[in-house]
Order: structure tokens, then sequence, then C-alpha cells
């Protein structure tokens, strides 16, 4: 909806008023918004403030009680209390000396909501003072020589201004409240006084006072110090956020506030004596048990020691209300100046909410009271005082309920610290009760102004924690301890410890918590505090004083107890709320690595010191505080000083140089490595915390490395070497845990000890390997051990003791024979054998070596069979000797000589276990089997491969793959002398096809064990099938099949290869390649040949069959089943010409065609195919050409049969689609068409083709539009509504060829009516041009504003529109493709009516419920306006009344003035009285034939004459009546209208002698607002059925005449063209739809007839008048407010001569007639019966719309030809024009009145 529109409409009219205010209503109002406290005083003493007042003086004057008289030799006390408990308040007087009134002060005191424009004042609404009303009814207000009083007239308020007299001026302001009610009590004196005090707090007031009559019951006086200015750190952000505030300068002030106040603030008066004795009496029982019971359970009185010390001083405070105390408290306030800087629409938008603009300057203040403030005011004030009235309570930001927020007075809004905030700036809300944050533009300067206090809030944190930093340094420099570190003065810890609660009180004012009633306000301020400072640090209170937080660290006692040097948080504040958002934020962090390295740094540990940090480092290791490299940052920079008696010096210990810690196998007091911690330190802790320090326990390797490396440099008893005392402990240690050491370890220690002399022998200290057992005796001379029974044999065997003698010995001594050996002969080598077996165990690893390397053993040298017997004179080593066995003296192997018969060298014996020890062989290597295989020796190669075969799994042969050796060593199938090498032959015989060798068929179940593959790799066969293509079928079957069978091993990258490569052989016929001769061969790839047959394109594409498992490996390689649309359409292009002829047929062609453009879609992404098919002549054309027979010219019929369709190729751009029929007869024999098939037609618009209507250029002549365009506006409306039923009918089908829909063509479509239309048609791109010229009926045109449909005017202004070309211009705007059937689809939709559309089935249902939905809401609309002009019209008639009498009363006033007070005329008409037209009227006429003379005007006689006339002529003359024959019926409880007679029945008189009419009708005014009424009354009738019984009336007029009502049973069936609904009879013998078609033009007709009539009355649609047909007397009757009109009587009467309509008569006739009709219906919506009252209202009808009525009339009859023609149209589809008569005498049309113009054709066609 465009509102805008609608605006400037209602701004263009011509009433204005202005917007009037109910001042008693809006000041309530206001002051409902003014829920706080002592809102009155604080609006009075923000006016002294801003008046630049110094002091303020609050008194209450009160009434004496005159029920409770004043007590005899009372005291002041008792006086005073007598006030306060029985007085009441009579007024309240405020008083200042501030500034007086200027005018301009006087002037705004009086305006509501024009505020203070002074940025600088804190009024902004100017609806502060207002707040005054609240009690008070008319406030007095003096100032200077000026004084004003406001007083009330009504709910309107009125001042009055005066100077005073010289004598009674003052210079002071004072105002003057006198209370409303006289039985308001004397308020709450404690409370007004802690609001004063509070109010006095940033106010520039220097005293305030407060008085109760005579008693100064309160005096507070402020005194503030010389301000000092703050410094502002450059580390401070001093803008805000959004950049509208700036931190400038910043001063601190110090305040005191004395008060001195009575006693009586503190007392609380009692309740009387008979409240007491009334509430004991009627509840005393139950308190009384109630309270025994609770103190049973609590077990104490109910009289607390609380309640008896209120009681005691209450006591004290009663004896003398009138007696004084003082309080002082000492406050401390910052205060800013901000710079404001804001862009000039916000600074606009601001003013426009405040009334004023933002300041320029503004200043915030933060008042608090530090820690010697705090304690400096509380004793000040006495205890006593405090207890009696706590003055102050509101006053301290650290008292309940918090800090505020002052703007100018406390709001209820805190600060969620213990600071209060003035910020003047800050725009409240209207009742000043809070901030105002939710106004756009005031939201955001109150969000900064927040933000700029928390700026200032962090200033004044940094400003008191300086104090607090120079009074630590003071203490320091006092008590002369004070160091430096780091250039900073570190202040001693009993110095911090007294600042301790300072520094705490300074954190809990800084302490931001939720504030009330919005949270939101403390977030602001405590974003803006922290987010202050440039760089994140904040000063923070540490066990070295006042620091940044960046050098402040959160410690713990574990720490703290090896180093003490670092910045702490003290204990004592770890829980505090900043604290704990400090650690939060980071900005506190914990003790770092860092910190204690620089400390450990600094220095050394002592011994206690030590034990902890390892106690620390350790459990922070383990459990992954520290990591590693933190863990040895730590070690590197501490050193420990130890000594035993805790002294300074001692040994010293680097924990950097620390790698291990003691090992509890190696006994303490035997010496360990400088890098092994001592036990005495991680003896307490556990090993796994230990090794989480990467220290290693040590180890006895490292242990002994130390003892052999520091040997030189021990005295001898420590020496390894020397002492075998000191070598017997460490070898008994190490023999100890020998079984616990690694394999690494033990080769370690035997590699250390082997080389020195550390065993004690017999023969002194020896190396473990010169060393023997004690049980070795083979010689007396060797150095056995002495004293090492503890140790164990296997430590001292793995050191090398020897258990055995040498073989250099022994070969010296025992195999060669000393001169005293009397055997004389040498050991052989089997008895060696033997002896070293038996000594196995204990040979040495070097001797076993040697014995691995030495030639003992020779080999067999005996003939065959008996080989054992002789042995070799070379000895061999025993590794290049086999085991004796058969099988391996077949290969010629060298065999060990083992002396005795067969069997005797057993492999499982001692013996042979002991050779096979040293190396000898039982099996040769499959490699040397290779050699033997490969040998020129054909029984060697048969024994070998044999032997290979038949131990292949027992010797393991497995592992050895002999596919990889280049020897050649197996025989192939054919020719078994070649030898081959195992990847060189196959077992798989099909692929000796291929050319490959196939092994020895006996070898191809071992053809696994030799590596040989089943077949070729798939690479070489396609290689060789690429290399050598089979020549024929047969051949390329045989390969096709094998490879078949391999299709499994083809690859990707093989695949295509083969589907490129020319390798199947084809035979093609010499007809096929264009020539003559025998078929021949040729090579094709894979790829463009097809599987099987095809009739269609055998001869022209390659198709194969070599059987199916051949054409499986083809299929493969590409070959396919029949052609891809893809290379039909590459040939199609291609060969067109070859194609056509090979398919023979146009039809097969277009077969062809068709399946390639159902995949066109896919066939665009071959670019170049789709270029190619873009701009190659392969599409399929047809083209009309004469036949050449003889044909008649006179017959166009037989001429356009007489042609013969050509089909040519050619290419996309030379083809058109024929989309215009029309022009396609006209220029056809021009044209080369593309197939007339939908999918074709698609594609050939894809490729280039051009449709005929593009090809086509239309120019449209149209002539100027015709004065009268109602006939395009009917058409417009046509169109619309049938094209919505066509779109949705011709949808159903082909849903995509829809390109717009009904919305849019409702948005676009334009209908013009013009003189002539003709449409001239080019055919383009034809040499020479062809044109051809036609008129036209309709024809549209694209436009800038949308589309235009042109009609031309039918010649003779007579039928309509040739509805054929009007949906072809349609069509051609709604669809993508319009053709011929859409034209011829859509034309029956213009045609036809509703009802015969829905007779041929179509839903018209839903377009008749849509006009009927849209005449509910014309009808609404009219409702609407008719009420509008109803209330218009009471107004007027209410000014109209309110004028008269004021006329009355002042003419009576004068009579009375004149002549005295005298009795009215008898003749004279009463106030209100009917006028001379009413029926007051009627009865006096009806008086004056019973003798009666009653004078009429004569104007009123003729207008009734008048119109009696023109209902007599109409037939329905209700003058002249006779009354029916019937008997007389009471009346009913509520009686129905009365139905229209019909012309020939009697009707009841109109005149009555009794019951005259009562009303206001008074004026024409009032009786138009009355038919108007009537007008509204009237509804459409939505049942679907009407039922009513027959019904009698007396009418009072006519005491013999009964008012007859028939009954009535109708039901609706069906609509009429333009919304009315039609009823027929109950129980109708003929059928609805019979009716409806028999008499549908008369419905229609009889609907245009009805509307035009709607249309005088202004009815609110037409949808309240119903049609209905039946033969009776009834031409019309009403339903409550529903009307019906009797279809019957209109055919009767009128359908002929609406039809002929002789120069408009037939129309007026007709119209006029039920005109007449329906004002006598209307009136029933007044007066149900015929009476008198009926015939009045009838008349009045027709009275007042006579003019409207006769203008149509006039109009209709003086109508120009073809107007009279379209109007006669309207009503029926044949119409005749007639020459009009003379015009001389009718009334002219009213220029305004806006009627409908009724439609040019027939909506009921």
């Amino acid at each position: 909806m465009d509102y805008a529109r609608l605006r400037a409409a209602a701004l263009s009219g011509e009433v204005e008023e202005a917007v009037t205010v109910d001042t008693r209503a809006l000041i309530d109002k206001v002051l409902a918004r003014y829920s706080g406290e002592w809102t009155t005083l604080r609006e009075l003493i923000q006016n002294a403030a801003d008046a630049q007042a110094s002091t303020v003086t609050v008194k209450w004057e009160t009434i004496p009680s005159t029920s409770v008289p004043l007590p005899q030799n009372a005291t002041p006390s008792d006086l005073l209390q007598h006030t306060l408990r029985h007085h009441t308040i009579r007024r309240l007087v405020v008083q200042n000396d501030g500034l007086p009134f200027s005018k301009t002060d006087w002037q705004r005191l009086k305006r509501i909501a024009e505020g203070n424009p002074d940025e600088t004042k804190i009024g902004a609404f100017g609806v502060g003072f207002y707040s005054v009303f609240a009690d008070c009814e008319e406030p007095f207000v003096s100032s200077g020589a000026e004084a004003m009083a406001f007083y009330w007239k009504g709910n309107a308020l009125f001042t009055r201004k005066v100077t005073l007299p010289e004598d009674q001026q003052s210079k002071l302001t004072t105002f003057v409240l006198d209370y409303r009610s006289t039985t308001t009590p004397v308020p709450n004196l404690l409370s007004v006084a802690q609001f004063l005090a509070t109010s006095l707090t940033f106010v520039a007031l220097q005293r305030i006072e407060f008085w109760i009559d005579e008693w100064r019951v309160l005096g507070l006086v402020k005194k503030s110090s010389p301000s000092m200015e703050v410094l502002v750190p450059r580390s401070l952000e001093t803008t805000t956020r959004e950049k509208h505030f700036r931190l400038t300068a910043a001063e601190r002030m110090s305040t005191q506030i004395d008060a001195t106040f009575m006693h009586v603030l503190g007392w609380k008066p009692q309740t009387t004596s008979s409240t007491s004795k009334l509430a004991e009496t009627t509840f005393g029982s139950e308190l009384s048990s109630l309270k025994g019971f609770f103190s049973r359970l609590t077990g104490v009185s109910s009289q607390t020691k609380a309640a008896k010390e209120e009681k005691s001083l209450q006591d004290t405070v009663a004896q003398d209300l009138t007696a004084t105390s003082t309080s002082t408290i000492f406050l401390r306030s910052i205060s800013a100046q901000f710079v404001t800087s804001v862009s000039s629409s916000f600074a606009a938008e601001l003013e426009r909410a405040t009334k004023k603009p933002p300041p320029k300057i503004t200043r915030i203040s933060i008042l608090t009271s530090s820690y010697d403030e705090t304690v400096a005011s509380e004793e000040a004030s006495s205890a006593a005082a405090a207890k009696i009235a706590d003055v102050f309570a509101t006053v301290l930001p650290s008292k309940k309920p918090g800090g505020r927020i002052f703007i100018g007075f406390p709001t209820m809004q805190t600060t969620g610290a213990g600071m209060h905030v003035s910020a003047p700036s800050v725009i409240p809300t209207v009742e000043r009760e809070a901030i105002d944050l939710n106004a756009r533009w005031v939201r955001t300067w109150n969000v900064e102004m927040l933000r700029a206090t928390g700026i200032l809030a962090r200033l004044a944190f940094a400003s008191e924690m300086a104090e607090l930093d120079q009074k630590l340094k003071r203490m320091a420099q006092a008590n002369g301890d004070n160091k430096k570190k780091g250039g900073v003065v570190v202040s001693a810890a009993a110095d911090v410890q007294k600042c301790v609660p300072e520094a705490l009180h300074i954190l809990k004012t800084y302490t931001f918590t939720e504030s009330t009633p919005n949270a939101y306000v403390a977030q602001i301020i405590e974003e803006g505090f922290w987010t202050a400072c440039k760089e994140p640090f904040i000063e923070v209170f540490s066990s070295r004083g006042v620091l940044p937080s960046t050098k402040v660290r959160n410690s713990s006692e574990e720490i703290a107890r090896f180093v003490a040097g670092i910045p702490v948080v003290l204990k004592e504040m770890r829980d505090a709320p900043l604290i704990r958002k400090l650690v939060d934020f980071g900005l506190i962090q914990d003790v770092t690595v860092e910190d204690i390295a620089q400390e450990l740094g600094n220095k050394a540990l002592d011994r206690e010191q030590l034990g902890h940090f390892l106690q620390w480092i350790t459990k922070g290791a383990a459990e992954g505080e520290l990591d590693r490299p933190s863990v040895q940052r730590l070690l590197d920079v501490a050193v420990a000083t130890v000594s035993a008696d805790g002294a300074d010096s001692g040994e010293v210990i680097a924990l950097g140089s620390i790698k291990y810690y003691h090992n509890k196998l190696i006994p303490a007091h035997l010496p360990i490595p400088p890098t092994t911690m001592p036990v005495a330190f991680t003896a307490s802790i556990p090993e796994g915390k230990l090794l989480s320090l990467g220290w290693s326990p040590l180890s006895l390797v490292l242990w002994l490395q130390f003892l052999i490396e520091s040997a030189p440099t021990k005295p001898a008893e420590q020496d390894l070497t020397r002492s075998d005392k000191f070598a017997h402990q460490v070898l008994s240690v190490l023999s100890k845990n020998w079984d616990n050491l690694s394999p690494n370890s033990r080769a370690t220690v035997v590699g250390l000890l082997q080389n020195i002399t550390v065993m004690p022998t017999k023969m002194g200290m020896r190396k473990p390997g010169e060393s023997f057992f004690p049980s070795v005796k083979l010689f007396d001379d060797l150095p056995t051990l002495e004293g090492c029974i503890n140790l164990k044999e296997k430590f001292l065997v793995a050191l090398g003791v020897r258990k055995t003698v040498d073989l250099e010995t022994i070969f010296t001594r025992l195999l060669t024979p000393g001169e005293g050996d009397a055997q004389g002969a040498k050991w052989s080598h089997v008895e060696l054998i033997k002896y070293l077996t038996s000594v196995r165990q204990d040979i040495p690893a070097a001797d076993l070596k040697k014995l691995r390397e030495s030639p003992l053993c020779p080999a067999e040298a005996g003939p065959k069979g008996a080989e054992a017997s002789k042995r070799s004179e070379r000895l061999y080593r025993v590794c290049e000797l086999y085991e004796p066995k058969d099988s391996l003296r077949a290969l010629g192997l060298p065999i060990l000589q083992w002396p005795g018969p067969s069997g005797s060298f057993r492999s499982n014996s001692p013996e042979a276990k002991f050779l096979f020890s040293l190396g000898l062989k039982a099996y040769p290597s499959a490699e040397q089997l290779v050699e033997m295989m490969a040998s020129q020796d054909e029984e060697l190669r048969g024994n070998a491969m044999a032997y290979f075969i038949a131990n292949h799994h027992l010797n393991g042969y497995t592992s050895t793959d002999l596919a990889g050796t280049d020897k050649r060593i197996l025989p192939i199938e054919g020719n078994e002398k070649v030898l081959v090498t195992p990847s060189a032959c196959y077992t798989n015989e099909r692929a000796a096809v291929m050319g490959y060798n196939i092994l020895r068929r006996d070898l191809h179940p071992h053809a696994m064990k030799f590596g040989v593959a089943r077949d070729p790799p798939i690479s070489g066969c396609v290689e060789k099938l690429i290399a050598n293509p089979p020549a024929d079928r047969q051949a390329a079957v045989t390969l096709f099949e094998y490879l078949t069978s391999r299709l499994g091993d083809l690859r990707h990258n093989d695949l295509m290869r083969l589907r490129d490569a020319a390798i199947v052989p084809v035979v093609r016929s010499a007809s096929a390649a264009g020539k003559s001769g025998k078929p021949t061969v040729v090579l094709v790839a894979p790829s463009r040949v097809y599987l099987g047959s095809s009739s269609t394109y055998k001869d022209i594409f390659d198709f194969v069959d070599f059987g199916a498992d051949a054409n499986s490996f083809l299929f493969k390689c590409g070959a396919k089943s029949e052609p891809t649309k893809h290379e039909i359409a590459h040939l199609a292009c291609t060969e067109p010409a070859r194609l056509l002829s090979v398919l023979e047929s146009p039809e097969k062609y277009l077969s062809l065609l068709k399946s390639i453009a159902e995949d066109l879609s896919t066939l665009k992404r071959d670019r170049d195919l789709y270029r190619k098919m873009k701009t190659s002549p392969w599409l399929l054309g047809s083209k009309e050409v004469p036949s050449g027979k003889n044909r008649s010219t006179d017959d166009d019929e037989e001429e356009e049969d007489a042609t013969i369709k050509s089909y040519l190729l050619a290419s996309p751009p030379q083809l058109t689609i024929l989309d215009d029929f029309i022009s396609y007869r006209l220029f056809k024999d021009s044209l080369l068409c593309a197939p007339e098939e939908d999918l074709l037609e698609d594609m050939y618009l894809a490729l280039g083709a051009t449709t005929l209507s593009s090809r086509v250029q239309e120019d449209l002549r149209i002539g100027r539009p015709t004065p009268d365009q109602r006939s395009a506006e009917w058409l417009r409306k046509h169109v619309l509504e049938r094209a919505k039923l066509f779109l949705h009918e011709y949808a159903k089908d082909r849903p995509n060829a829809v390109k717009h829909d009904y919305r849019w063509l409702e948005k676009n479509l334009r209908v013009i009516s013009v003189a002539s239309l003709a449409l001239r048609r080019t055919l383009r791109g034809v040499q020479g041009g062809r044109v051809h010229a036609e008129s036209r009926s309709a024809a549209s045109m694209k436009t800038s504003e949308g589309h235009v449909l042109y009609v031309a005017a039918p010649e003779g202004g007579e039928g309509k529109p040739d509805m054929y070309q009007v949906g072809q211009a349609i069509c051609q705007m709604l669809l993508t493709r319009p053709n011929q059937h859409a034209y011829f689809f859509f034309e029956p939709f213009l045609k036809l009516g509703l009802l015969e559309l829905r007779a041929r089935g179509y839903n018209v249902d839903r377009i008749l419920r849509a006009k009927a939905a849209e005449a509910r809401l014309a009808e609404e609309e009219k409702r609407r306006a008719l009420e509008a002009e109803r209330q218009k019209l009471e107004v007027e008639e209410r000014e109209r009344k309110r004028v008269k009498e004021q006329e009355q009363q002042q003419q009576q006033q004068q009579r009375q003035q004149q002549r005295g007070v005298q009795t009215p005329r008898q003749g004279a008409r009463m106030p209100g009285a009917f006028e001379e037209d009413s029926p007051e009227q009627e009865q006096a006429l009806v008086r004056s034939h019973s003798g009666q003379q009653q004078h009429q005007p004569e104007q009123t006689t003729t207008v009734r004459s008048l119109f009696n006339a023109f209902t007599r002529r109409l037939g329905i003359d209700v003058d002249t009546l006779t009354s029916p024959q019937s008997q007389q019926q009471p009346p009913p409880k509520q009686p129905e209208s009365k139905p229209f007679p019909s012309p020939l029945a009697p009707l009841p008189p109109t005149s009555s002698d009794n019951d005259p009419i009562t009303g206001p009708l008074t004026s024409p005014s009032s009786l138009r607002r009355t038919l108007l009424t009537a007008i509204q009354q009237t509804r459409a009738h939505t049942s679907p059925e009407l039922i009513s019984p027959p019904a009698q009336t007396t009418v009072p007029e006519l005491p013999l005449y009964c008012d007859s009502t028939p009954a009535e049973h109708i039901s609706f069936v069906a609509e009429a063209p333009r919304g009315m609904h039609v009823f027929l009879p109950k129980g109708m013998t003929l059928q609805a739809t019979e009716f409806v078609t028999q008499h549908a033009e008369a419905i229609g007709l009889f609907e245009g007839v009805l509307r035009d009539v709607v249309a005088v009355y202004e009815l609110p649609s037409p949808g309240v008048v119903s049609i209905f047909w039946e033969r009776g007397k009834t031409v019309a009757f009403n339903r409550a407010g529903s009307l019906f009109c009797n279809l019957a009587y209109f055919e009767e009467l009128h359908v002929h001569g609406v039809k002929t309509n002789h120069g408009g008569m037939g129309r007026v006739e007709a119209v006029t007639w039920w005109w007449v009709v329906l004002a006598h219906e209307l009136a029933h919506n007044l007066v149900s019966v015929h009476d008198a009252k009926h015939g009045y209202y009838t008349e009045s009808f027709l009275q007042q719309y006579f003019a409207k009525m006769m203008a149509l009339a006039a109009q209709w009859l003086n109508a120009p030809a073809s107007s009279v023609t379209a109007a006669g149209g309207a009503r029926g589809s044949e119409t005749r024009t007639l020459p009009s008569s003379s015009s001389s005498g009718r009334l002219q049309r009213e220029p305004s009145l806006p009627l409908e113009p009724p439609p040019p054709y027939s909506p009921f066609d």
C-alpha cells in the first residue's frame, strides 16, 4: 500500500483543526510518572540551584487539631510532639536566595513541556514544576518584584501575574503550595532530612534549613576546600568509544557537611493506648499464645536485646524532642571536564528529544569517602547522635543502597560501586528517577556519558592509589628501613600491613556489582573503567607496596617458603572482588617461572630453603604445572650453600649441574659423583617426582666410571687398582646387582673392568682375563681368585675370569707332545671336538671365535660308497664343510670326514650340535642350487633341480624368489634344450598365441617354486597387439578371446591405448565405399566399430561380430552396440546428403533429427560439434511450391491445397519457425520452414533458426483515441477475467508455454479504444521485400509503460471487436511461443458468457465468488462513507441546535427585558418540533377533515403534488387505494417490512388520525441523516434460502385496512454476470439451469437497471439488491435490510423498451420505475408497515434523490447516438439507435456525481 500517496491525499483535504489539550488530564498523567518520594522538593531545590542560590529554606506550616487540644503547661518538646501527632499540613513554603525570575522564566513557568533551553541547566522537559499539583491545587510564586498565581477554570489552567508593591518585594524567591487536602499528616521528618542531606551533595548550594512551623528541626551547612588539579596520566585513554567525549582536565576537592538537628528526627511516635487496647482485646490471646510458642521454639524471649535498646533510645529521645545534636561527614569529590564532539545530525536529533542542544563542555563528578575521611566522619559524629538520627545515611555511598546517579539530585539508579556520580548532562526519564536508555539518540548520548564516568572513575582510582603509595613511602622514610629494588623504594612488611585496611577500602569503593533498577548502567561504567587505560595494567597494593599489576603476582604459601622477594597479593586481599576480577582478566598473573628464576639468581638457598624448593619443584613437574624448559630454567639458576651447622659457608651445590639422585643400591658411605644430589635432600621425595626433574638415579655404570676416573686423585684406600679391600667392596656391589643390570650395562661394566687390575688373586691384583676360578687346577702356577667367595660366578664369568685354559696353551701343551710324553701321539680332530664339547660352557667367546676361524677338520676323500674312509690332506674351517649325507654327496659338496660306518655321525649328538655352532652346514643355499641348475653338466642340473624341488619347503627356499634371477635354468615346451630365465616363460599355453615361451609341462606344478607366472604382463600383450594386429577375422577371434580372459588385468592406460589403436580388421564392401571391386580388410580402432548388426546404420558405420567372448574385449576397449547421438550428429553435420540418401525418406531423417534434439543439452558440451551444427546445412526444412495443376482462381481453398511440400537440407539460419499462421499464408512461397513439432522447433531455435514473427515486421497504424473509453475499460476487465481462466486451462497441457501470469497482465495491460487500426506486415530478408496491409479490430503494442491493447471502434458504433484478434494480441503477451492453437483456444473464453462456459465444464465459480468478494469490499467502503457522512451531519445538527438555542435564549432575554415575562402564543412551535413538511403536518391535514382548518405552505404542497403525480404516472399511486377485505390480526412483536405491491394491487391509505410521528426531524440535515441511516442498514442476503410466513398488520390510520404480507420461500440458484444473486421459488417445476439459460438476457438487462438505481441511492454495494422471479402480485420486498426485486415484472414491463432503447427513453423509463420501487423498500428500513410514516419517508427518498435521478435521465437522453447505443448494449445483445427528441427543458447532470459509467458491451453475453 502506498502510504505516502494516502497521506498526501489526506493533507489535501479542506478541513483543518488544531489539536486540543486537556490540561488537567495532562498534568495528572505527568504526575503519574513522578512516582518518587519528595518529587516536589526535588524540583524546587533544583530550580534554586539553577538560579545560583546559596540557601534554601523548606518550611511546612500546620493546621492545629480541632479535636485534640494543646496540653496544659506544655514544654516546647510537648508542643512539638503534639504538632507531629495531631496537626495536619496547611502549606509548604520553599524559599531560596537565588536570582529573581526573569521575563523568560515567568513565561516558561506557565508553559508545559517547553523546558529550559540552557544546556548547562538540569531542567530539560519543562514539566518538573507541575509536580506541585500533586498536593497543591493553586500554587503561588513570588520572586523579586513580581508574583504569579495559578487557578483553574474547569479543566483549563490559567495564571495571573502582578507587580508587588515595594514594601512587599523581596530578594527571595518563594513558592507557596497550599495543600489540596486539609487532612495530610506531617511527613516523616527523618526521611525529609535524609533527602535534603543527599540533595546538598552535588548542587551548588551551601545551606539548607528545614522547619516545622517555628521549629528549625534541621540545618545543613556545606564547606568545600579549594580544588586541586589532578594530573591526567598519559597512559589514560581520555576519549570514549564513540569519540563523543574527551577528558581535558580534572580537579579534586574535599567537602565537609555539618548537620545540626533536633532529636525529633529520631523520634518514632507510638500507637495510641486505645489502639493498643483494641489490639490486645481483639488479638490478645492469640498473640500471647504465638509469642509463647515461638519463645519455646527459639529458647529466647520475644523482646530481644535490640528491641530493648531501641525502646531505651526512644525513651531518651522522647524526654526532649527539641534537644539538638550535631553530625559531620567528610567527603571527597573528583570532577572532570569533558569536551563534547557530536555530528550535526546527532545534535539535531538530541535537541529534538530534549528541547536543548547538547552542551559543548560537560562536567562529571564522582563522590567518595576515603578511608581517612570515613574514620574522621565516624569520630566527628557521636555514637549517640548516629543512633538517634542518621541524617547522612543516604549520603555516604558506602552504605546501602550504595552509590547513586545524581542528575542534579539523586535518582533511583544506583552505580553498583561505592561512589556517587553526578552527571547533569545525563538525560533522565520524564519522572527523573532513572536514566533513559530506550530512545535511540538519547540512549547513545547516555551510554557515552556513562563510559566517560568510567574513565573518570579510573582516574580517581589511580589518584587514590598514588596517595596510598606516597603514604607508604613517607612511612618508610620515617622508619629509616626503606630499601631500593630495581630503583624503586620497597616498603617494609610492617608498613604494608598497616595500610591493608585503607587498600581494602579503596578496592571496595571501586568494585562494581549489579546496579538497580537497570543493571546495564554498572556494566557500562565498568566497561569504561577497565578500557580507560591504553596499557593493560592497573595499580595494585602488594606485599612490596603499590605497584602496577604487571609486577604483582598471585603467589602461594609453598613458594613463599623459599623465595620472599616477589611482590605478591597479600593474603588479606586475595578474596577482594576487584582482585578476583584482576586475576580473571589476566591483569594479575600467578608467580611465573621467570619471577622465581630471577629471585633464585639473586640469592643462594640455605639448607632448609633447598629442601622446600626441591619439594615444590618436584611436585610442580610431576603434576604438569611446570614444563621441562621451566624446570631446567629454575635449576640452572638455583644455587645452595649447605652446611651442617647452618652457617653461611659450606658446600656449594649448583642445581644446574645435578643430573642424578642417589641410588639406594649404592651404600651411602661410598663416594658419589658431584653431579648427584646427596641422599639427605632426596630421601623424603618420591622417586617419581625426582624423575620428573629430568634427573635419573645414579647407575652402577656411572658410579663405576666415576670411581675408575677419580682413582688417581683419590687416596690408596679408595683406589680400585691398589686396594683389594676397596675393590672387594665395589665388586660386591656390582655382583649383588648384576642380575638387575641391562645387557648394555653389563657390557659396559665388563669393558671398564677387563683392562684394569681389579681382581685380587693369589698372585696379586690381576686383570679379569688373566685370572682363573679356584676350580681350575690343570696347572699349579695359574693366578686363581682369592677372598672372592661372595662374588657371583656369572658375574666373574662375565668379567672374563676363566674356567678353562686358553686354546693356545692347549694347542701348545696337548696337541704337540712334550719330551716326557710316553705315548708320543697327537689328538685327532674327533678327539679335539669331543673335548671341546665337554667344556663347551666354559669356553670364552674369543676362543669360540678362534675355533670358528681356525682350520680344524678334514673333508671326505674316499671312493664312492666309502667316502668317509679317507680324509683330505687339507684342513677346512668347520663352516666350509657340509653334514655327511648322501643327498649332499650327489651335489659334489665338501663333506666333513667323520670316521666310522654310515650313520656314525648323528645330527642330534652333542658333538654335532657343537659343530653346527661352529658353522657346519646342513644343506646348500638356494643361490648355490641356482648355480648348479645353470651349469653345463646336465646331470648336475637334474640333481640340483630335483634337490631344490624336494627340499623347497624343508630347507626354507620359499624365502628366495627365483623370478628375478638372470640365470637360464628352466626348459620350455617344444624345445627342452633351450633354457630360459623364470621371467621369460609362462604356464598358460594360450599365451603362446601372443608369441610367449611356455614352461615345460611337467614343471607346471612347481612353477610357483621357480617364480614362473601364469600369464605374461598385460602391458606386453598390449604392445604386441598394437605392433602386430590380426590380419583376418580368425586371428582376431583367437587374439581377442585370449585377451577377454585378461580383462581384469587391463588398466585404464592400456584401454586408452587400445581404444584408438587400429587393431580390429573390418571387411568393407566396395559399394559401401562408393567404389567397385572386391571387399577389402581395413584395420579400425575399437572406438570406431559397433558390435552386432543394424539395418539402419549398417551402410554408414562399421559393424563387426567376432563372437561373444571376443566382443567382450572390444566392448571393454570402447566399441559400442550402436552409434551415439554425438556420433550421429557429427555424421549428420559432416555428410548430411549421404545420410539422407541412406535413410531414403524425409520422415526417417526427421526421426533421426528428433533423437538428436532429445539430447541437444548433452551435445552442447562439445563446443566444436555444436559450432558445426549451427553452420552446417544438415537440418531438414520444407517449402510449399505450386503443384502446376490448373486450378480455378475463384476457389481460394483449393488453390491453397494445390501445393507440393518440398524438403531441402539447409543450415539453421536459413530456416524459419512457423509461429504466425496468418503471416505464413501471406508469405509461404518465400519461406523455408522448420517441421511443426515442438521438439524440433526448440532445437532449430537453439541452433539459430529464426521465427516467422521475428522476420515479419509489423507496423501498427493507430487512429486517434475515441472520446468515450468506457468500452476499453470494460474490455480490460473482461480480458483480465477471462485470461485468468484461460491460463489455468492452457497450462494444464503446456505448463512451460506460459511466459507471464495473470498478475503480470493485470499490472501491465492497458486498453485504448481508437477510431481506426491498420496493420502493415513486411517480410524481411527477402530480396525486393514482401509487404501486406490490412485493417484490424484489435492489436497490441509494447511501450515504455507496459503493453497496450488497441481496439478499433466498430463501424456505426455497434458491435464488438473481433475476439479472435483480441485473443491473438493477448496470447502474444502471455505465451512464450503463441500459435494458432492458442488463438483458437482463447477465443471461446472471450466470446461465451460465464453460464455457457460453466455449461461446457469450465470452473467459473471462482470468478463469480471473486466478484462477490469485490462487491462485499465495495459495500463495506460505501458503508463507511455513509457512516462518515452521517456523523458529519450529526455534528452539523448539534452545532445548528446549539446556535439556535443561543439565538432563542438571546431573543427570550430581549423580550423579557422589553416587555417582561409573557405567555407564548399557542400557535408557536416548540423547540425541536417538526417542520412544515413533516408527518406532524400530515396529521394536521387529517384533522382538517374534522373541521379544523390548517394552513399548509405552498412549497410543500407543490412538491407533494409533484411526487404524487409522478408515482401515479408510473402506476404505483399510494394515495388512492382500496382496502382489501381481510380480517384484522393483532400486530406481530417484530413485524417484517412489507413487500412492494403490484401496480394492480390496492395499497393502504397514507394518512392517519392518530399516533403522530415523533423524532428529531426538524431540519433537512436531520432528515438526510435519517435517510442515510436507512441506506446504511441495507445489507446483502447471504443465506441460500429465504423463508417467511404470511402476515397481516392493521394500519393505524385506517382501522379497517389490513396490511398483507404474502409468504415467501425462495432459494438461491445462480449469480448474475455482475454479482447480484438470483432466487427462484422453492418447488418450481422448471429446473434452475433451464430457467437461467432461458432468462439469461433478461437477467443481465435487469441487473444493469438495478445497478443504475443502486448508484443513484449510493447503496453500500450492488449486492444488497437481489433478483427473484415469481408469478404473483409482489413487485419487490425488504427482508432485514436485503432488497428483492421481481424479474417477472421487469420482463413484462421493461425488457423490450430496454432492448430497443429509443433515444435512451427505454432505459430512462425502466430505471425511473424501479427507482421509485426501491424508494418504497428503503423506507421499510425505517417503518415496517404501510402507514403515514412509511409514505412520508418514501416521498422523502424521492425528493432527496430526485435531482440526481433526473440528471442521469437527462444524460442518457442527451447522449450521442454511439453512447446511447453503447448504453443500450449494456442491457441487450442487439440495439438500435433512433433519432433523439428535443432536449429542451431537460435537467443537466451535476458534474460532481461519482457515477460509474455503464459498460459498452453486455456482461452477460
